[in-house]
Protein backbone atom coordinates (compact mmCIF):
# COMPACT_ATOMS: atom_id res chain seq x y z
CA UNK A 1 0.00 0.00 0.00
CA UNK A 2 1.35 3.62 -0.72
CA UNK A 3 2.28 6.21 1.45
CA UNK A 4 -0.52 7.84 1.46
CA UNK A 5 -2.19 7.55 5.50
CA UNK A 6 -4.87 4.57 5.47
CA UNK A 7 -7.12 7.05 7.63
CA UNK A 8 -7.60 9.55 4.31
CA UNK A 9 -7.83 6.24 2.12
CA UNK A 10 -11.12 5.50 4.70
CA UNK A 11 -12.22 9.26 4.37
CA UNK A 12 -12.60 9.18 0.87
CA UNK A 13 -14.23 5.82 0.92
CA UNK A 14 -16.80 6.59 3.06
CA UNK A 15 -17.49 9.56 1.18
CA UNK A 16 -17.53 8.56 -2.12
CA UNK A 17 -18.07 5.14 -2.03
CA UNK A 18 -18.37 3.02 -4.61
CA UNK A 19 -17.60 5.76 -7.09
CA UNK A 20 -13.88 5.36 -6.39
CA UNK A 21 -14.07 1.60 -7.23
CA UNK A 22 -15.30 2.47 -10.39
CA UNK A 23 -12.99 5.26 -11.67
CA UNK A 24 -9.95 3.44 -13.46
CA UNK A 25 -10.31 1.32 -16.68
CA UNK A 26 -10.97 -2.32 -16.44
CA UNK A 27 -8.92 -4.47 -18.37
CA UNK A 28 -9.59 -7.82 -19.91
CA UNK A 29 -9.27 -10.87 -17.44
CA UNK A 30 -6.71 -13.58 -18.20
CA UNK A 31 -8.12 -17.29 -18.71
CA UNK A 32 -8.01 -19.53 -15.84
CA UNK A 33 -4.66 -21.39 -16.08
CA UNK A 34 -3.08 -23.98 -14.42
CA UNK A 35 -0.67 -21.75 -13.10
CA UNK A 36 -3.13 -19.39 -11.23
CA UNK A 37 -4.04 -22.45 -9.59
CA UNK A 38 -0.33 -23.39 -9.12
CA UNK A 39 0.31 -19.77 -7.45
CA UNK A 40 -3.02 -19.99 -5.44
CA UNK A 41 -1.55 -23.59 -4.43
CA UNK A 42 1.74 -22.19 -3.41
CA UNK A 43 0.47 -19.74 -1.33
CA UNK A 44 -2.34 -22.19 0.35
CA UNK A 45 0.99 -24.50 1.73
CA UNK A 46 2.64 -21.45 2.42
CA UNK A 47 0.49 -19.46 4.93
CA UNK A 48 0.55 -20.39 8.64
CA UNK A 49 -2.98 -21.10 9.73
CA UNK A 50 -1.60 -21.42 13.49
CA UNK A 51 -4.98 -22.81 15.31
CA UNK A 52 -7.17 -21.88 13.17
CA UNK A 53 -8.77 -24.44 10.40
CA UNK A 54 -7.76 -24.15 7.00
CA UNK A 55 -10.26 -22.63 4.21
CA UNK A 56 -11.53 -25.62 1.74
CA UNK A 57 -8.61 -25.25 -1.07
CA UNK A 58 -11.31 -24.90 -3.78
CA UNK A 59 -12.83 -22.00 -2.02
CA UNK A 60 -9.21 -20.74 -1.62
CA UNK A 61 -8.50 -21.14 -5.36
CA UNK A 62 -11.70 -19.37 -6.73
CA UNK A 63 -11.09 -16.46 -3.68
CA UNK A 64 -7.39 -15.74 -5.66
CA UNK A 65 -8.70 -15.76 -9.03
CA UNK A 66 -11.30 -13.19 -8.19
CA UNK A 67 -8.62 -11.24 -6.11
CA UNK A 68 -6.02 -11.61 -8.89
CA UNK A 69 -8.87 -10.01 -10.81
CA UNK A 70 -9.55 -6.90 -8.76
CA UNK A 71 -6.20 -6.35 -8.32
CA UNK A 72 -5.03 -6.03 -12.03
CA UNK A 73 -8.42 -4.16 -12.26
CA UNK A 74 -6.19 -1.46 -9.95
CA UNK A 75 -9.81 -1.87 -7.52
CA UNK A 76 -8.09 -3.00 -4.18
CA UNK A 77 -6.57 0.17 -2.39
CA UNK A 78 -4.91 -2.37 -0.21
CA UNK A 79 -4.32 -5.56 -1.60
CA UNK A 80 -2.67 -7.43 1.53
CA UNK A 81 -5.50 -8.50 2.79
CA UNK A 82 -8.19 -11.08 1.91
CA UNK A 83 -10.87 -11.88 3.75
CA UNK A 84 -12.87 -15.29 3.08
CA UNK A 85 -16.55 -16.25 4.64
CA UNK A 86 -17.10 -19.84 4.09
CA UNK A 87 -21.57 -20.63 4.10
CA UNK A 88 -20.98 -24.10 3.07
CA UNK A 89 -20.10 -24.40 7.12
CA UNK A 90 -22.47 -24.39 9.89
CA UNK A 91 -23.25 -21.07 11.75
CA UNK A 92 -22.31 -22.91 14.92
CA UNK A 93 -18.64 -22.70 13.44
CA UNK A 94 -16.30 -20.55 12.81
CA UNK A 95 -16.04 -19.79 9.07
CA UNK A 96 -14.24 -16.47 8.26
CA UNK A 97 -11.04 -16.19 7.87
CA UNK A 98 -9.01 -12.61 7.07
CA UNK A 99 -5.45 -13.96 5.81
CA UNK A 100 -2.42 -11.52 5.44
CA UNK A 101 -1.09 -12.28 2.17
CA UNK A 102 2.23 -10.63 2.65
CA UNK A 103 2.47 -11.73 6.14
CA UNK A 104 1.45 -14.86 5.17
CA UNK A 105 -0.64 -15.40 8.48
CA UNK A 106 -4.15 -16.06 9.77
CA UNK A 107 -4.83 -12.52 10.96
CA UNK A 108 -8.44 -13.22 12.19
CA UNK A 109 -10.77 -16.43 12.70
CA UNK A 110 -14.22 -16.03 13.46
CA UNK A 111 -17.65 -16.60 13.95
CA UNK A 112 -20.05 -14.82 11.25
CA UNK A 113 -24.06 -14.39 11.07
CA UNK A 114 -25.75 -15.00 7.96
CA UNK A 115 -28.75 -13.68 6.76
CA UNK A 116 -32.10 -14.72 8.40
CA UNK A 117 -33.81 -15.81 5.53
CA UNK A 118 -30.79 -17.73 4.44
CA UNK A 119 -31.47 -20.49 6.13
CA UNK A 120 -31.52 -21.71 10.17
CA UNK A 121 -27.78 -23.09 11.37
CA UNK A 122 -27.02 -23.24 7.51
CA UNK A 123 -26.82 -20.56 4.80
CA UNK A 124 -28.70 -22.24 1.86
CA UNK A 125 -30.72 -19.03 0.18
CA UNK A 126 -29.02 -15.97 -1.26
CA UNK A 127 -30.42 -12.79 -3.14
CA UNK A 128 -29.32 -9.07 -3.95
CA UNK A 129 -32.71 -7.80 -3.62
CA UNK A 130 -33.53 -5.45 -1.20
CA UNK A 131 -35.68 -6.42 1.99
CA UNK A 132 -34.79 -10.10 1.33
CA UNK A 133 -32.93 -10.36 4.51
CA UNK A 134 -30.83 -12.72 2.99
CA UNK A 135 -27.21 -13.03 2.47
CA UNK A 136 -25.51 -11.65 -0.64
CA UNK A 137 -23.15 -14.33 -2.42
CA UNK A 138 -19.71 -13.21 -4.26
CA UNK A 139 -16.49 -10.90 -4.44
CA UNK A 140 -16.58 -7.42 -2.15
CA UNK A 141 -14.35 -4.51 -1.71
CA UNK A 142 -14.47 -2.65 1.64
CA UNK A 143 -15.21 0.78 1.85
CA UNK A 144 -15.08 2.81 4.95
CA UNK A 145 -15.77 2.90 8.53
CA UNK A 146 -18.98 4.62 10.20
CA UNK A 147 -20.59 4.79 13.67
CA UNK A 148 -24.28 3.50 13.06
CA UNK A 149 -26.49 2.21 14.91
CA UNK A 150 -24.45 -1.10 15.72
CA UNK A 151 -21.65 1.04 16.48
CA UNK A 152 -18.51 0.68 14.40
CA UNK A 153 -19.46 -0.62 10.77
CA UNK A 154 -17.94 -1.59 7.81
CA UNK A 155 -19.34 -0.12 4.38
CA UNK A 156 -19.20 -3.39 1.54
CA UNK A 157 -19.63 -2.53 -2.02
CA UNK A 158 -20.51 -5.56 -4.09
CA UNK A 159 -18.64 -5.69 -7.59
CA UNK A 160 -20.69 -8.85 -9.04
CA UNK A 161 -23.42 -7.33 -11.43
CA UNK A 162 -27.05 -8.69 -10.48
CA UNK A 163 -25.22 -11.19 -7.45
CA UNK A 164 -24.13 -8.26 -4.95
CA UNK A 165 -24.24 -5.12 -6.71
CA UNK A 166 -27.55 -3.52 -4.45
CA UNK A 167 -25.22 -4.30 -1.27
CA UNK A 168 -25.09 -0.69 -0.58
CA UNK A 169 -28.71 -0.08 -1.27
CA UNK A 170 -29.79 -2.98 1.52
CA UNK A 171 -27.28 -1.35 3.72
CA UNK A 172 -25.39 -4.79 3.94
CA UNK A 173 -22.12 -3.78 6.01
CA UNK A 174 -19.90 -5.64 8.54
CA UNK A 175 -21.25 -4.91 12.05
CA UNK A 176 -20.68 -6.38 15.63
CA UNK A 177 -23.99 -7.84 17.09
CA UNK A 178 -24.05 -9.67 20.47
CA UNK A 179 -26.02 -12.48 19.25
CA UNK A 180 -22.37 -14.15 17.42
CA UNK A 181 -21.17 -15.60 19.84
CA UNK A 182 -20.58 -18.91 21.60
CA UNK A 183 -22.47 -17.98 24.34
CA UNK A 184 -25.85 -17.33 22.23
CA UNK A 185 -25.58 -20.74 20.32
CA UNK A 186 -25.36 -22.36 24.08
CA UNK A 187 -28.71 -20.58 24.84
CA UNK A 188 -30.46 -20.59 21.54
CA UNK A 189 -29.03 -24.04 20.12
CA UNK A 190 -27.58 -21.82 16.98
CA UNK A 191 -25.80 -18.64 15.81
CA UNK A 192 -28.47 -15.39 15.57
CA UNK A 193 -29.17 -14.05 12.43
CA UNK A 194 -28.78 -10.57 10.94
CA UNK A 195 -31.18 -9.04 8.33
CA UNK A 196 -28.23 -10.00 5.62
CA UNK A 197 -24.99 -8.53 7.27
CA UNK A 198 -22.16 -10.24 7.88
CA UNK A 199 -22.03 -10.06 11.62
CA UNK A 200 -19.30 -10.58 13.39
CA UNK A 201 -18.54 -11.11 17.81
CA UNK A 202 -18.96 -8.08 19.83
CA UNK A 203 -15.44 -9.16 21.13
CA UNK A 204 -13.58 -8.81 18.50
CA UNK A 205 -15.72 -6.76 15.59
CA UNK A 206 -13.58 -3.43 16.30
CA UNK A 207 -10.61 -5.27 15.32
CA UNK A 208 -11.73 -7.07 12.08
CA UNK A 209 -13.56 -4.02 10.87
CA UNK A 210 -10.51 -1.76 11.35
CA UNK A 211 -8.24 -4.59 9.57
CA UNK A 212 -10.02 -5.01 6.60
CA UNK A 213 -11.53 -1.40 5.93
CA UNK A 214 -9.92 0.48 3.29
CA UNK A 215 -10.07 -1.27 -0.06
CA UNK A 216 -9.44 -4.61 0.80
CA UNK A 217 -10.94 -8.16 -0.78
CA UNK A 218 -14.03 -9.87 0.70
CA UNK A 219 -15.14 -12.79 -0.69
CA UNK A 220 -18.12 -14.84 0.43
CA UNK A 221 -18.66 -18.60 -0.96
CA UNK A 222 -21.55 -21.22 -1.32
CA UNK A 223 -21.44 -23.49 -4.31
CA UNK A 224 -25.50 -22.32 -5.47
CA UNK A 225 -25.80 -23.06 -8.92
CA UNK A 226 -27.34 -19.81 -9.83
CA UNK A 227 -24.07 -17.94 -8.67
CA UNK A 228 -21.84 -20.38 -10.22
CA UNK A 229 -23.80 -20.20 -13.36
CA UNK A 230 -23.58 -15.81 -13.21
CA UNK A 231 -20.57 -15.21 -11.62
CA UNK A 232 -17.53 -13.76 -14.37
CA UNK A 233 -14.80 -13.56 -11.62
CA UNK A 234 -13.50 -17.03 -12.39
CA UNK A 235 -14.02 -17.48 -15.99
CA UNK A 236 -12.19 -15.48 -19.23
CA UNK A 237 -15.56 -13.16 -19.51
CA UNK A 238 -13.80 -9.59 -19.89
CA UNK A 239 -13.94 -7.66 -16.34
CA UNK A 240 -15.76 -4.75 -18.20
CA UNK A 241 -18.76 -7.30 -18.35
CA UNK A 242 -18.39 -8.59 -14.94
CA UNK A 243 -17.65 -5.88 -11.94
CA UNK A 244 -20.88 -3.44 -10.77
CA UNK A 245 -20.06 -0.28 -11.69
CA UNK A 246 -21.59 1.40 -8.78
CA UNK A 247 -24.21 3.49 -10.43
CA UNK A 248 -26.97 1.26 -8.78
Amino acid sequence: MSKFPKVAVLTLLSLFGSSLLSSSPIPSALPASISLREKASDLYSSINFADAERPEFDMFSKAMEGYDRLKEADKLTDPEIITLIDFRKSGNEKRLWVIGLKSKKVLQYSLVAHGRNSGEVYARVFSNKPNSNKSSLGFYVTGGTYIGKHGLSLKLHGVEKGINDLAEARAIVMHGADYVSESFIKKVGRLGRSLGCPAVPMENYKEIITQIAGGTCLFIYYPDQEYLKNTKMYNPAPLETTLARGDS
